[in-house]
């Protein structure tokens, strides 16, 4: 038997490296400016323990940007590397099995796992890498390495250097582009501007000014420009915070003059580590459906903003940060792996989110009627899908009727239990879409003593077929369906004034008129003061209709299907129309009532609409 150790490579390494360790070239800065941080925060630890008991001095961490010699440096003024780390860390690739990194390249051009490659991602926009770096060891010499992205290397020791790290990229023809001096503050910006060491990038103007009125003189003074808050809302105590200091945070994130709604502080250190604020935005419409605006981080290091394997689908409308040094990232950081801990930090998101709604609604519930229309696009997202949510969320989930007021979902079903159960016992709760469309639907409702729901969000479809689904003998109806006959016959035992023979006399006018239409012609006994015509919808088709178009589909599948009610006991037509001796005076009446219902639904319009004007002035003269 025979063993030994498999070799990589480097040779054949290299070019992939150069070209596909990372989707995005300009990771390459926040990789070294995190190696730059790591090497301070090092530093910081030593002197902790009273391993290092010189003075640190200056920490911050310096980006400079050559555009003639085409070089940017990273300096650092941390722990440093003698000559033997140099070879240890500088010249190992930590690759666990490169079959696998080929084969994950082909894939998707991303590699999973953690390999320590960020420094070689220098090599993505750099002919020539090279390292000047001085140990915080006294002893230790002074150490320079270079590299031009191919096996070989060159150490040499140079003259004394402060204690810290250079990294020097000799920018390739192919990405001169971060030799601009907006281009690499922009990307510090992104990546960096929360690292808890301080981040120069040159310098900026001040002004200030001296004396008061004409006399003032302007005073302009060059200072570092600091990129970066070095000590983020998020990472501090909630206790020492104030509404104040959220509600700037929120600002310096997005630079919104917008206040959110309110917040929720994470805090966790078991059975992970985690941190962060998420803030409930003010969504200014309900199609302002506004995702990938939670920011996350990995100790302070910023990942990415397509949450959406830590976040709750519902909650990605949320704002803020999420914070976390256990999230399993692949070797760009820019994509999540999904394990356990994953899981964990989605269940655990999602109750402290139910657990602060609660807690609102509980404390100050006039509060939290208010924020109501808001917050309802995103709470009723997670009750349709999120099993857990919805069970929590059933407490402060609420209802808004036509006149404004909120119930919540046992509330509502107490209130309207006994005169709007049907004759198949399921309680009907009433709504519309288009209170001002429906207002007369809406009108007879209440005179009938029944409630109207306001459901005019593009999510309401969803969310009512999911009530029915979840609370038993519930059923939702438009006011203007025909649907509502049902309660109409069981709330109120009407007769009609009209004998059979003349119903059917009547039903026989309106067919022969609506003969063309398609519709189906019904004569019911309603109230008198009621409508003399109503059009109604099937509430399963027009459903079907409206996911039809939520989904962009035609809605010729499910065509437009109309009911036409003649109410009997209305004087127009119990005593007006059937006392008409003309049989073409007969139709033209229906044909107006049959208008006039059409034109309570918004349907008649154009010539139809004007023709419809006309003939009301001929009956009024």
């Amino acid at each position: 038997m025979e063993k030994g150790t498999i070799s990589v490579q480097s040779q054949n390494i290299f070019p992939i490296i150069k070209k596909f360790l990372y989707s995005d070239h300009d990771i390459f800065l926040r990789e070294l400016v995190s190696n730059a941080v790591d090497a301070t925060q090092k530093l910081k630890t030593l002197a902790n323990k009273g391993v290092v008991k010189s003075e640190l001095g200056d920490l911050r961490i310096e980006i400079i940007v050559d555009k003639e010699a085409k070089t940017i440096m990273v300096r650092d003024h941390g722990i440093g590397m003698s000559e033997e780390e140099v070879k240890k860390y500088l010249n190992q690739m930590a690759f666990s099995s490169a079959e696998d990194f080929v084969k994950k390249y082909k894939a998707d051009n991303t590699i999973i796992g953690h390999f320590g490659l960020g420094f070689y991602s220098s090599f993505m926009v750099a002919d020539q890498v090279e390292v000047h770096t001085k140990s915080y060891r006294r002893n230790e010499k002074a150490v320079k390495w270079t590299c031009s992205g191919e096996p070989e290397y060159e150490i040499e020791h140079i003259e004394a250097k402060p204690r810290g790290t250079d990294v020097i990229l000799h920018i390739n023809e192919e990405s001169q582009e971060f030799l601009d001096d907006a281009r690499i503050e922009s990307l510090l910006k992104k990546y960096c501007r929360f690292l808890p060491i301080p981040i120069q990038f040159g310098t900026r103007t001040e002004t200030e000014f001296e004396g008061e009125g004409e006399d003032a003189k302007e005073i302009k003074t060059e200072v570092d420009n600091i990129i970066n808050s070095v000590s983020p809302a998020w990472k501090k105590s909630p206790r020492s915070l104030k509404d104040e200091d959220y509600k700037a945070f929120y600002k310096e994130l997005y630079h919104s003059f917008d206040d959110p709604l309110f917040w929720i502080h994470l805090n966790i250190d078991y059975p992970f580590n985690l941190t962060g604020i998420l803030y409930f935005p003010k969504l200014k419409n309900q199609f302002e459906v506004q995702k990938n605006k939670i920011q996350l981080y990995s100790n302070q290091v910023y990942v990415t903003d397509e949450v959406k394997d830590i976040v709750p689908e519902f909650l990605t409308m949320l704002h803020g940060v999420i914070d976390s040094p256990d999230i399993p990232l692949n070797v760009s950081r820019s994509y999540l792996q999904s394990d356990q801990n994953v899981k964990k930090i989605t269940s655990y998101i999602t109750k402290k989110v139910s657990e602060k709604l609660e807690s609102l609604f509980k404390k100050d519930r006039k509060s939290y009627e208010e924020k109501w229309d808001q917050i309802a696009p995103i709470v009723k997202y997670g009750m349709i899908t999120e099993e857990k949510f919805f069970e929590r969320a059933k407490k402060f989930a609420m209802l808004k009727n036509v006149d404004g007021e909120r119930f919540t979902l046992d509330e509502y079903r107490d209130k309207v239990k006994d005169l709007q159960t049907d004759k198949y016992d399921k309680i009907v709760m009433l709504y519309t879409q288009q209170d001002g469309e429906h207002d007369s639907y809406i009108t007879t409702a209440k005179d009938k003593g029944y409630d109207v729901l306001v459901m005019d969000h593009v999510i309401d479809n969803h969310f009512m077929q999911h009530l029915e689904y979840k609370i038993e003998n519930t059923v939702f109806v438009r006011v203007d369906s025909d649907t509502l006959d049902q309660l109409v016959q069981k709330d109120v035992a009407n007769e009609s004034v009209l004998s059979e023979s003349d119903q059917g006399k009547v039903k026989d006018l309106f067919e022969d008129v609506l003969k063309d239409s398609g519709h189906q012609i019904q004569v019911k006994p309603l109230a008198p003061e009621g409508h003399p015509v109503l059009i109604t919808k099937p509430e399963f088709m027009r459903r079907m209709r409206e996911m039809q178009a939520l989904q962009g589909m035609p809605g010729g599948a499910f065509p437009e299907s109309l009911n036409v009610v003649v109410n009997s006991n209305h004087p127009l037509i119990a005593t007006k129309l059937l006392r008409m001796r003309s049989q073409d005076k007969k139709q033209d009446f229906v044909k107006y009532l049959y208008d006039l219902a059409r034109l309570n639904q918004q349907m008649l319009t154009g010539n139809e609409l004007t023709t419809f004007i006309d003939r009301s002035l001929e009956f009024v003269s």
